[in-house]
């Protein structure tokens, strides 16, 4: 498989965001290599975990918010990345059963363990699609086997368009993914911050930069660009840890407040095609 050009090395001979990520979450589906790319990432920014784990929190809140609150019933989500439960299929399911979730992602290790996505409620429909936010006219072709883009999808973009630089055009890739989508569908996006600290998130991107794959951090007003033309509800684009924390149904949950911006690194917002 090719990516963006680039030949994909073989699993644990180089570092991957997606199992990175995992590594950052608590998981366990990662490699040596990873672990040792890990070291200077969190050298760089001490506050890794933590910005990763406010991430997938986000994700939550957002998908309820959109399930619960906006009554969509279809999820694209691309840059699915390792399962870690509750995924997005779980997350909306147990608000609106019959959800149907099209996942889709660029690498192998995630197809790997694609089968704990596939895990949905009789009434609803999950699939699984090996392809890279770099060609939307095969994810959205591929989804349109599963989801009917005449009525509202949410596109949920989480933590990945950072690793899309300029040259590939990402807001020309996400103006072609909201294009075939009805009027009221959502956007839910979250983008590492390039403004938030004192220059702990530059260090982390050169870092991944270097040793991981080509990685664009943008500011607040670079990752508002990705909703023009767009509805941006409450509370607009805020740090992770300052989204919608009334939607924070977790087992321990969080107060406002106990991690700030700066930890979090990460802008995220959510907004409606009109």
């Amino acid at each position: 498989m090719e990516e963006a050009g680039h030949q994909v090395p073989q699993p644990g001979t180089k570092p991957h965001t997606a199992r990175l990520y995992d590594y950052f979450l608590g998981g366990k589906t990662h490699y040596a290599v990873d672990r040792e790319a890990a070291v200077p990432a969190l050298s760089a920014n001490p506050h890794a975990m933590v910005a990763a784990r406010q991430n997938r929190e986000f994700m939550h809140r957002a998908a309820r918010f959109v399930a619960q609150d906006l009554g969509i019933r279809q999820f694209l989500d691309i840059g699915t990345g390792i399962p870690t439960e509750p995924n997005l299929h779980q997350v909306t399911q147990a608000i609106t059963p019959e959800a149907r979730v099209v996942y889709s992602d660029n690498d192998p290790i995630v197809l790997a363990h694609a089968r704990a996505l596939m895990s949905s409620t009789p009434q609803g429909k999950t699939d699984y699609i090996e392809a890279d936010i770099r060609d939307p006219e095969r994810i959205l072709e591929r989804a349109r086997q599963t989801l009917d883009f005449g009525v509202p999808t949410a596109l949920s973009v989480v933590a990945l368009l950072h690793f899309v630089p300029d040259e590939d055009d990402p807001y020309g890739l996400m103006r072609q993914l909201l294009a075939p989508l009805a009027p009221g569908s959502a956007l839910v996006l979250s983008h590492a911050a390039l403004d938030m600290d004192d220059g702990r998130m530059a260090a982390l991107a050169e870092h991944y930069r270097k040793a991981v794959t080509p990685t664009q951090f943008r500011t607040r007003e670079e990752t508002a660009r990705f909703f023009d033309g767009l509805d941006l509800q409450d509370p607009g684009i805020t740090p992770t840890c300052e989204w919608r924390m009334d939607l924070d149904l977790g087992p321990i949950r969080q107060l406002p407040g106990t991690v700030s911006a700066a930890e979090a690194g990460v802008w995220a917002g959510v907004a409606v095609k009109r």
